[in-house]
């Protein structure tokens, strides 16, 4: 797990840095107008893409890790399941083109929702699902770094100026489908192609109902950026797009132990070894609680520097949303734990549809309700609290069938460590250096005290149990190399 876990970590640190580069170029080029209409177009295009996946990726982790010891098994599974997303794969590149061909409002800007399109043609060829589930993080991680380096030389190479707001939507789509095109080809290598003694049929149920969730899902992780085109502004969506952009840029990072963790739980309760479940849950919790709460303090107290500095000054009214979304990475990341490391791998998929089937509902009435009148600041109400109703939901189940410890005793021991966060922040602004320098300063402090606080006057030594078989796994390679 040492290994896989320091990969997961690289992947979110790349995932973290690279919109932490490439926003703030990109936002100050084009501005929030061409940040919106951009984003509106990406957002549009994934969420047919999300239709076409009908829960492939988040099933076949699952799947992917059942049959890894049998690869006979596991080159049917993923033969069968790659095969029934390039059929929705197609289907749905028809529904969208049609769309766009007939409906007035897309016209403008035609030639861009094709090309975006090709989001939905090629989505099938995304296959982390099946890298995650055999546990091999390596190729992911690499893959996506070189992707993505590439990606910011193009950036900043083609995009000038505010016309470049097509050449912007290119290179996002090339990002996504770079990752995709590259593991797909690479794939064989791993398994051999089978056409065979395939079974479709006994994937359709379990599909159905995890589709169902992932559709419901999409309305309010993406499908909100669509809600606020229709229902506002462009310049709303780019207000909107910035403040959520630099929220989620933590998602993956406190969900990291959850990608690490699914298949080996999923394993452990397919053979009934709870005590094995128990212990991956009690690693997995304590480090979204250890990660997650310092994350959302310092997003609430340095919003305003977050935006003018990954934004510039055409962005200052999203530090207000920002602050609202401030409470979506522990919200995510609890909801991210209850669905993928319990509810999912214990085969309670009805109980994930039903969950985000309620947290749809809520979305969209907020969103109506909302963002007419309140813009950007309506929209993140409305995402903040859908992402609430969510985790309650899947809370209530877990509750109802599970009986499941956890260490709360960490997390107000977190909460207590954060409230110094405020006084250190406000001593920083009183020097009245620049803001790029103040949200450095101020970052450095707050984790040295948060980190303090824990070691010496918590005596909490839960870091240890990460860092202790890293360190090990080095000194021995070090050994190795001496040898």
């Amino acid at each position: 797990m040492t290994k896989n876990f320091f990969y997961t970590v690289l992947l979110s640190i790349v995932n973290i840095l690279y919109p932490v580069i490439s926003f703030p170029y990109a936002s100050r080029i084009l501005g929030p107008v061409g940040i919106g209409k951009v984003q509106f177009i990406v957002s549009l295009s994934q969420y047919f893409a999300l239709f076409a996946a009908l829960g492939i990726p988040i099933y076949g982790i699952a799947q992917a890790a059942r049959y890894k010891e049998d690869p006979k098994k596991l080159a049917n599974v993923f033969a069968e399941l790659t095969g029934v997303y390039f059929i929705a794969s197609l289907l749905l590149s028809a529904v969208y083109l049609v769309m766009i061909f007939t409906v007035p409002f897309f016209f403008a800007e035609r030639s861009l929702y094709i090309y975006a399109g090709s989001l939905i043609l090629l989505s099938f060829c995304y296959t982390d699902w099946f890298y995650a589930g055999i546990e091999e993080f390596r190729i992911i991680t690499i893959r996506s770094v070189v992707v993505k380096v590439i990606c910011l030389g193009l950036l900043y190479v083609y995009v000038k100026t505010r016309a470049d707001f097509g050449k912007y939507l290119l290179i996002i789509v090339f990002s996504i489908l770079g990752n995709q095109l590259f593991s797909f080809v690479t794939i064989t290598r791993k398994i051999h192609f089978r056409f065979s003694e395939l079974e479709f049929k006994k994937h359709l149920k379990p599909l159905f109902y995890i589709f169902g969730a992932g559709l419901a899902a999409s309305v309010y992780t993406v499908l909100d950026t669509v809600l606020i085109g229709f229902l506002s502004t462009e310049k709303v969506v780019g207000l909107y797009t910035a403040a959520v952009k630099i929220v989620r840029i933590t998602f993956p990072f406190v969900t990291a132990m959850g990608v690490i963790l699914m298949p080996a739980i999923s394993k452990s309760f397919s053979v009934n070894d709870i005590a094995e479940v128990r212990k991956h849950h009690t690693n997995s919790f304590n480090f979204l609680t250890f990660f997650a709460i310092p994350v959302c303090a310092g997003i609430l107290i340095l919003a305003p520097e977050f935006i003018l500095v990954f934004s510039g000054k055409e962005f200052a009214e999203a530090a207000i949303s920002m602050q609202i979304l401030s409470l979506l990475p522990i919200l995510v990341g609890v909801g991210h734990f209850f669905h993928l490391q319990v509810l999912i791998p214990s085969g309670k998929n009805k109980e994930v549809f039903f969950s985000m089937l309620v947290g749809m509902c809520t979305c969209l009435i907020l969103n109506f309700a909302l963002v007419p009148f309140l813009n950007e600041i309506g929209a993140s109400i409305a995402t903040v609290f859908t992402e609430l109703v969510v985790t309650v939901c899947y809370g209530f189940f877990i509750v109802r069938y599970f009986t499941l410890n956890y260490n709360w005793k960490l997390f107000f021991q977190s909460c207590i460590s954060v409230v110094p966060f405020l006084p250190i922040v406000l001593l920083v602004r009183h020097m009245h250096i620049d803001m790029a320098f103040t949200l450095l300063i101020s970052i450095c402090f707050c984790t040295v005290f948060y980190t303090c606080m824990h070691l010496f006057v918590f005596r909490n030594h839960f870091l240890f149990t990460f860092i202790k078989p890293l360190l090990q796994r080095f000194r021995s390679n070090k050994i190795i190399d001496h040898a």
